[in-house]
């Protein structure tokens, strides 16, 4: 299950997504998109899709979808040729565990992470003391997943869903979860047009698919509405503590831990040659049902830390394959911005816009352009 559930994610959680903005009305109905959402991931006509929906509309109907529920979803529905450019267009980068901790436990997500804790302590202290599983767990899961709800998804999950489903490459897959989205409407969870999430239809604060919704959402604040959508996050917050909690949580046994840096007993696992080891219990493995990765598991853990007041990582990083440490990196990327070439920001993660910059450099002081980071590029920038 864990595998199917992040076939839906954006890489990196919760970062590749827009929260929601103003609306523009929708092509073909009077329904409403966002108008953050790029040009296209708006429905535009296509005859074969909609022949592939007339028939999927039987085989709905035949597995209990009422027609009523069927006309709503469908009114404002249609084919998305975004979601068919990213699902194809998906790469299986390699990132380091250290870039991705960089990201997934930056200084923004720790300082805002310890913000939303604040604010929601109440409701995250109730959930671990109904489920077991720690408050900052929860909290750190949020983070990561929808950027503790800024990062939501825009894309109505329709759509998305059956664009996938008769596009056909995981045809079986995203039309189980397309019957599961026309019953969660049926339920009078949500109404088609708040039905948003990624352009794969992972939704909410948590980034729920479909089934997993159907299997573990909580209607926390019991107003017969399971919302894991809504600006407050209750509902959605409650859903991943009962996700983990289904999946085996052990009530007061910690995740795990640097090596060295008060850990508890564990499996010893080093997911980066040369990196910092990392002890990991029974709860670390229940994490990564939610996400079936290691990677992703230290980031929940490390995260939940950090947010309840623990400090970075002791151990250190070894160069990478260019030669560079994280802090070279760094600088790397601020002497670029300061010579006005502007990489985004400056976290030694190297991705697009850093390439994009040294590439821009490169071309300037008549280098040859490769894009690529290295020491003499660093000592060239002074």
């Amino acid at each position: 299950m864990q595998i199917d559930r992040r076939a839906f994610n954006l890489g990196l959680i919760g970062l590749g997504l827009s929260a929601c903005s103003q609306s523009l009305p929708m092509v073909g109905g009077g329904g409403s998109l966002p108008q953050s959402l790029p040009d296209d991931l708006r429905p535009v006509p296509n005859a074969a899709y909609d022949a592939w929906v007339a028939s999927f509309r039987a085989r709905a109907a035949d597995r209990g979808i009422a027609q009523p529920t069927l006309s709503a979803a469908f009114r404002d529905a249609g084919f998305l040729p975004g979601v068919i450019t990213r699902d194809r267009n998906q790469t299986e980068t390699s990132r380091s565990l250290e870039d991705y901790l960089s990201i997934a436990v930056s200084d923004e997500r720790v300082t805002k992470g310890r913000a939303a804790f604040a604010r929601h302590r109440g409701l995250l202290t109730d959930l671990q003391s109904r489920s077991g599983v720690d408050a900052e767990i929860i909290c750190a899961i949020w983070g990561l997943e929808s950027f503790y709800g800024e990062r939501r998804g825009d894309v109505p999950v329709i759509s998305a869903t059956s664009t996938l489903a008769f596009d056909g490459r995981r045809g079986a897959f995203f039309e189980q979860q397309l019957t599961a989205a026309l019953r969660i409407l049926q339920n009078g969870d949500i109404p088609a047009n708040r039905m948003t999430g990624s352009w794969a239809g992972a939704m909410g604060h948590t980034q729920f698919i479909p089934t997993s919704y159907l299997d573990f959402a909580v209607d926390y604040t019991g107003d017969g509405r399971r919302d894991i959508w809504s600006d407050d996050p209750s509902d959605a917050l409650a859903s991943a503590a009962a996700y983990l909690q289904r999946n085996g949580w052990s009530r007061g046994l910690r995740w795990g831990g640097e090596v060295g840096n008060n850990a508890p007993a564990g499996s010893i696992i080093q997911p980066q040659a040369g990196g910092p080891q990392f002890a990991t219990t029974a709860n670390f493995r229940v994490i990564k049902r939610y996400n079936n990765s290691d990677a992703y598991a230290i980031g929940v853990g490390h995260l939940a830390d950090r947010i309840a007041g623990g400090g970075p990582l002791r151990g250190s990083f070894p160069p990478d394959a260019n030669g560079l440490t994280k802090a070279d990196r760094i600088r790397l990327q601020q002497r670029l911005t300061a010579l006005g070439f502007d990489t985004q920001g400056s976290d030694g993660v190297i991705g697009k816009n850093t390439e994009t910059a040294i590439r821009a450099f490169q071309a300037a002081r008549g280098l040859p352009v490769t894009g690529q980071p290295s020491q003499a590029l660093l000592q060239s920038l002074g």
